[in-house]
């Protein structure tokens, strides 16, 4: 049974820790900090078996040098991997992935073999932007918040619009990990957008109450996203109507759709 664990970093970002149930290894996903990551491995009794990186901006890799060092002192020079995205700007990426790819995480795959590692090419926040797929659990970096996308700092809306499909043709079921817990901001302003969609309201509720107890909004679900979240909902009559209020344009299609909504919400 593979467990994630919630490492929380700087002001919203989660890194999260992969271990398989009765293993004493483990893996996490963007470490842009090192010290939360061995805090968390100490208490737990875990040894560092490797690293997934979703793309390349620095709170999501900033850690990675610091943990390789971490390991080579403390576990007995034992060797991490560290996969990620084809971009050689990033530091220290030992195997570089792309869609298609399908991968074996050691202790995440031994004795599971309906766990399959998936890798998806997701650009649009970034261009090298990647994501992980292990079993029920997609990992998606920046590219999917709950209730939100990403900014585009380096791609069009034509390939965020095409990276989020990808994500919404998945199982209902598919866990959801974002990196950011940006969900109640995100809210606002889905509300705004879909003010009537209950489901939204009852949501904004549930995530209230999570977050004055200290507890994550994440993981979410897919099938909750394509109910909520206005990013995966750009084929509906009511966010097209929602746009095209805002925007005094006419949105000529779904990647239009998303264009404008996405520099509504930059500005929000």
């Amino acid at each position: 049974m593979l467990q994630v664990y919630p490492i929380p970093a700087f002001k919203d970002n989660y890194i999260w820790l992969l271990n398989r149930a009765g293993s004493s290894l483990a893996w996490v996903i963007d470490p842009g900090d090192a010290a939360p990551v061995i805090t968390e491995l100490a208490a737990r009794g875990l040894t560092l078996e490797g690293i997934l990186v979703t793309h390349h901006h620095w709170d999501h890799t900033g850690g990675i040098e610091a943990l390789l060092d971490y390991a080579s002192n403390t576990q007995g020079g034992h060797k991490i991997r560290v996969i990620g995205p084809r971009n050689p700007a990033i530091a220290n990426v030992s195997e570089r992935v792309c869609e298609g790819d399908s991968l074996r995480l050691g202790s995440i795959s031994e004795g599971d073999t309906a766990t399959v590692i998936k890798v998806l090419e997701v650009p649009g926040h970034t261009l090298d932007h990647i994501a992980f797929l292990i079993g029920d659990a997609l990992f998606c970096g920046d590219t999917l918040f709950s209730a939100g996308c990403g900014r585009l700092f380096e791609g069009t809306a034509a390939q965020l619009h095409d990276s989020l499909a990808k994500f919404a043709a998945l199982p209902g079921d598919t866990r959801v990990f974002c990196t950011h817990e940006y969900t109640e901001a995100n809210l606002k302003f889905a509300l705004a957008t879909e003010p009537q969609n209950t489901a939204l309201a009852d949501y904004a509720d549930w995530v209230k109450q999570q977050r004055s107890e200290g507890l994550p909004s994440l993981p979410s679900s897919l099938a909750r996203e394509l109910a909520i979240n206005p990013f995966l909902r750009t084929g509906t009559d009511s966010i097209r109507a929602a746009v095209a209020h805002h925007s005094g344009i006419k949105p000529k299609d779904d990647v239009h759709t998303l264009a404008l909504l996405r520099q509504w919400k930059d500005i929000f």
